[in-house]
């Protein structure tokens, strides 16, 4: 019986810290974005709905679940620049005013796809068959690919950030744009870029959750919500922070399901949220932004 309890713990566990690696890929856009640029970008996680809605099609036109990884990224990352340019830029540094905006694009996004997707979920079927056994519990394969390919971006990411001449340059302009500008650092193409870079972040996590979730207009509802508890806790603006935070959340609302009812291990996540605000209103690992 001990052992039954153990091995469940153990699969709810991993099944929790390989949703917070999605979770975490879509965080990470949503905190760079802030970041970098001071917008709260409230249609991040239709940006996540719109990467499974292109993989649903690609996999309906094409028969290959895998072009949908290398489709995906490039097409919205052709949405996203122009948005920024034509939309986001007059807005940038003014959160509440972004917030609004945003949140009219996250309407007319959610509408464009009713219209042309439809409103009844759909299901991709899984492209990786079998599962892996450990220590007496089966894990599909595919969730273990997921937990892998998240694992590389995020950790090409940083290498990205802290290792690449550029990435100093991106870093530059997240602690302060105009001194950044001052010393010759083209802040307008590395805010274009900066956009770019969170919304693919999100559209990948879109990509790899399709197969493993249900495909409609509304899912990045739930998504966008759990996105902002991670950026919360981990502090807006910290990259690292909102890795560890959604990894410690993923696997935290794992474990309480086996417990709890889905709802109630949300609840509880929540609550934890409202304690970190009262007692630490810049997250776990952020600092205040002035």
């Amino acid at each position: 019986m001990a052992s039954e309890v153990a091995s469940a713990l153990l699969f709810y566990l991993v099944n929790g810290l390989i949703w917070g690696l999605i979770i975490a890929l879509i965080a990470l856009g949503l905190s760079f974005i802030f970041g970098v640029m001071g917008i709260v970008n409230m249609a991040h996680g239709d940006l996540y709905m719109l990467g499974a809605v292109f993989a649903y099609w690609i996999f309906s036109a094409l028969g290959n679940f895998w072009l949908s990884l290398l489709i995906v990224p490039v097409a919205i990352g052709l949405l996203a620049a122009p948005t920024e340019r034509l939309i986001l830029r007059p807005f940038e540094g003014h959160p509440a005013v972004t917030m609004i905006a945003t949140a009219g694009l996250s309407f007319i996004l959610q509408q464009l796809v009713l219209m042309t997707y439809g409103g009844v979920p759909k299901e991709l079927p899984m492209p990786l068959q079998g599962s892996f056994d450990f220590l007496g519990v089966a894990y599909p394969l595919y969730r273990l690919f997921i937990a892998a390919l998240s694992l590389v971006i995020i950790a090409s990411v940083w290498l990205f950030l802290h290792r690449t001449d550029y990435g100093i340059l991106v870093r530059a302009s997240m602690q302060d744009k105009e001194i950044a500008s001052a010393m010759g650092i083209n802040v307008n193409t590395v805010l274009v870029f900066t956009f770019v870079l969170g919304c693919v972040l999100a559209a990948v996590g879109g990509v790899l959750a399709a197969p493993v979730t249900q495909v409609f207009y509304l899912m990045g509802n739930d998504v966008i919500l759990l996105c902002f508890i991670v950026v919360i806790i981990g502090g807006l603006g910290s990259l690292g922070g909102t890795l560890v935070a959604a990894l410690v959340l993923g696997g935290v609302e794992g474990l309480l399901a086996y417990f709890l009812s889905p709802t109630g291990a949300r609840a509880a996540v929540f609550a934890f949220m409202v304690g970190v605000l009262i007692l630490r209103p810049q997250g776990l690992f952020g600092t205040q932004r002035g």
